[in-house]
């Protein structure tokens, strides 16, 4: 997609975006959720910020940019807020038609990790192959990343250190595991991204 179309459609549908920001952050506070002692909202808007920077590279169509952005606010819904499937469809319709909120589903049901005891459990093999076969998934899982290892980046406290040093172990079978290494650039991982994760390394 043009970069210029997009942003003339972010402006025509900045008040559609508002709602559904405020009606994912609702959520999660409904739920008693929060993000490293703040609300869970801040996660959210880190995550949907890559797709304000850079929805534009995985977005061939127009009609795909309001799932995208659901899908970002959204992509936790499931797995920390006591959604189910149906759920996210019956909210994603309050905005879009019946195609498009089944793009916004499959997005956030591709990032619910799977049940498990540790992390490695909860996102193995099944899990990272559910991604790269789901349009925008690995764009929303990899903006979901920088956005954790960002704000780890950002505070010094134990948890967050720890987390770092997580995130920089795992850095590169992460990337790996969502590059599904296609020519649909739906299922496209934007180069500047990758950068920052590689200048970055999650510390």
């Amino acid at each position: 997609m043009n970069k210029d179309v997009f942003e003339d459609w972010k402006r025509a549908n900045a008040e559609t975006l508002e709602e559904i920001r405020l009606s994912a952050h609702e959520l999660h506070a409904s739920v008693n959720q929060h993000y490293d002692n703040q609300p869970y909202g801040v996660h959210l808007d880190m995550v949907a910020q890559s797709v304000y920077d850079y929805g534009y590279e995985v977005c061939p169509e127009a009609c795909d940019l309001l799932p995208l952005f659901f899908g970002a606010y959204y992509h936790d819904s499931i797995e920390d807020a006591r959604l189910t499937y149906n759920d996210v469809m019956k909210l994603a319709r309050r905005w879009m038609g019946q195609g498009q909120a089944l793009v916004a589903a499959e997005i956030v049901y591709a990032l619910t990790n799977d049940k498990g005891r540790t992390r490695s459990e909860r996102a193995g093999e099944r899990y990272y192959a559910g991604i790269r076969t789901t349009p925008y998934a690995p764009f929303v899982k990899l903006a979901d990343r920088i956005a954790n290892f960002t704000y780890s980046a950002s505070h010094n406290d134990a948890s967050n250190i720890h987390m770092r040093s997580v995130y920089a172990r795992e850095m590169p079978h992460f990337l790996s595991a969502i590059d599904a290494h296609s020519d649909d650039p739906r299922l496209s991982l934007p180069q500047q991204m990758l950068r920052r994760c590689e200048m970055g390394n999650g510390e």
